[in-house]
């Protein structure tokens, strides 16, 4: 205990990494949707006529986006509930670049009442190196 009092702001820097580091497992764990490698998100496609959601910035969306996505920019989904309320009912299937703004944008849906939300773990670029198709 002595030492801890000794060496408080280091004590507590490392608390703080430590808590930092571990927060992105700790919220992936706190989720109500899953998340789904390329090959289920495939699945979800094919067997429950998913709606795919593109959540990226318009240039990432231009540069090549999975088929038939819908695309509406993460900063722009509280503006347009109401388009998306349209699918509430169906499976949806979000992306961006990574997974991390999708998984944004899942917890917001589910908060919103969508029930059947799924996110692409590590988005589009999973999508391309399972060498599944884009559209341009």
């Amino acid at each position: 205990m002595h030492f801890i009092i000794s060496n408080l702001p280091l004590f507590l820097a490392a608390v703080g990494s430590g808590i930092m580091l571990l927060w992105p497992l700790l919220r992936r764990s706190m989720t109500k949707f899953p998340e789904v490698d390329a090959q289920e998100a495939v699945r979800l496609i094919n067997q429950q006529d998913a709606v795919v959601l593109d959540v990226r910035e318009h240039h990432e969306y231009a540069s090549g986006h999975l088929l038939h996505a819908k695309h509406i920019p993460s900063g722009k989904v509280n503006a347009r509930i109401g388009e998306i309320e349209a699918w509430k009912g169906k499976t949806l299937l979000v992306y961006c670049r990574s997974g991390a703004r999708s998984f944004s944008v899942c917890m917001l849906l589910s908060k919103q009442g969508f029930s059947q939300v799924y996110n692409l773990k590590g988005g589009i670029m999973a999508w391309e190196s399972a060498k599944l198709p884009v559209e341009k």
